[in-house]
C-alpha cells in the first residue's frame, strides 16, 4: 500500500507562520483602532444627541451622558472582541462554522432557562431609557443604599459607606429611591425644652441658617437657606421644630452636619436647653444608707 506523504520545507513553515502571525496582529490593531475610534465616536454621538433639560443641572446631565457612554461602550468592546477572536480562530484554522452551530444549540437551551437573564436586560434598559439614575448617583434599591459605581444592562453596582461592593441585577429591583437626582434636601428635626422662647428659637435657627449659606464653604452646595418650617410635634420632653433647605446632589448630607454644629453652638450661647429624654426610678425598697 502506497502511503501519502505531505512533507513541508522549513521555508514553507516559516512563511505559513509568517503570514498567519501578520493576519492575527492585523486583526488585533484593527480591533484596538476600532474600539478606540468607536469609544470616540460614541461620547461625540450621546453628547450630541442628549438634549439640554432646562429641570436638570449641569451635572446631572454630564452623569446621565456618562452612564450612557459607559454602557453602550461596554457593549462595543464586548462585540468587538468576539467579533475578533472568531477572525483569528479561523486564520489559525479553527472552523468556526460548527462552532457557531453549537453555540447557537446551546444558546437554544440555555435560553429556556434564562428568562431572567432577559428580565434584567430589559429592566436594564428602561432603567437607562427612563434616566432613574445615573453613575454617580445615591440611591436605595430593595433597602440597600449606596453610590451606583457602575451601571450595565444586566446589573448595578453599588458601594455603600462600609466600602462594600453590592451588585444588584436589575430584574430584582421592585423599587429604586434616587436620593441625589436635580437637587436634595435638608430636613431636620430638633428639639427644645417646653420652657423655650419659641419665637426667639425660631430666630435663632433661621440666622444660624442664613449665615450658613452665606459662608464661601458652602454657599455654592446650598440652593434655598435652611430656616425653620413649623412646629413639628409636641413630645414627651421636648417641642420639635423642622428645619428645611434645599442642595446640590450630594451635599444634603455635609450641609446638614454642619448645620447641626453650629446650631448646637448658637443654642449654647442663647441659653436654649436641647433635652434629653429623663428617667426617675423609684425602688420598693430603699437602699440602706
Amino acid at each position: 500500500m502506497n502511503e501519502l506523504k505531505i512533507e513541508f520545507s522549513p521555508t514553507e513553515i516559516a512563511g505559513t507562520i509568517t503570514t498567519h502571525g501578520m493576519r492575527i496582529i492585523l486583526i488585533v490593531i484593527v480591533a484596538l483602532l476600532i474600539r478606540k475610534f468607536g469609544a470616540v465616536f460614541i461620547e461625540k454621538f450621546i453628547r450630541k444627541i442628549i438634549t439640554t433639560d432646562n429641570s436638570q443641572s449641569h451635572d446631572a446631565e454630564r452623569k446621565r451622558e456618562d452612564t450612557l457612554i459607559r454602557i453602550f461602550g461596554g457593549t462595543l468592546r464586548i462585540g468587538i472582541w468576539i467579533t475578533a477572536g472568531l477572525m483569528i480562530l479561523s486564520e489559525i484554522g479553527i472552523e468556526i462554522g460548527p462552532l457557531l452551530a453549537a453555540a447557537g444549540i446551546a444558546g437554544l437551551a440555555i435560553g429556556f432557562g434564562g428568562q431572567y437573564l432577559i428580565r434584567d436586560v430589559i429592566a436594564g434598559l428602561f432603567i437607562i431609557m427612563e434616566n432613574q439614575y445615573r453613575v454617580g448617583d445615591v440611591v436605595c434599591a430593595d433597602g440597600t443604599c449606596g453610590l451606583v459605581e457602575d451601571i450595565s444592562l444586566r446589573m448595578t453596582q453599588l458601594r455603600d459607606l462600609d466600602g462594600v461592593v453590592h451588585h444588584i441585577p436589575h430584574g430584582e429591583i421592585k423599587r429604586v429611591s434616587n436620593l441625589s437626582k436635580n437637587f436634595a434636601r435638608v430636613n431636620l428635626n430638633i428639639g427644645v425644652a417646653y420652657h423655650t422662647d419659641i419665637e426667639h428659637a425660631i430666630e435663632v435657627i433661621n440666622h444660624v441658617g442664613k449665615e450658613l449659606s452665606e459662608d464661601a464653604a458652602f454657599r455654592d452646595s446650598i440652593i434655598k437657606t435652611p430656616q425653620f418650617l413649623r412646629v413639628d410635634d409636641f413630645a414627651d420632653s421636648a417641642i420639635t421644630l423642622k428645619i428645611v433647605g434645599d442642595t446640590k446632589p450630594l451635599k444634603q448630607w455635609e450641609v446638614t452636619g454642619e448645620l447641626r454644629k453650629r446650631l448646637k453652638i448658637a443654642f449654647d450661647k442663647e441659653h436654649i436647653e436641647i433635652p434629653f429624654p429623663q428617667r426617675v426610678i423609684h425602688y420598693a425598697n430603699p437602699p440602706q444608707q
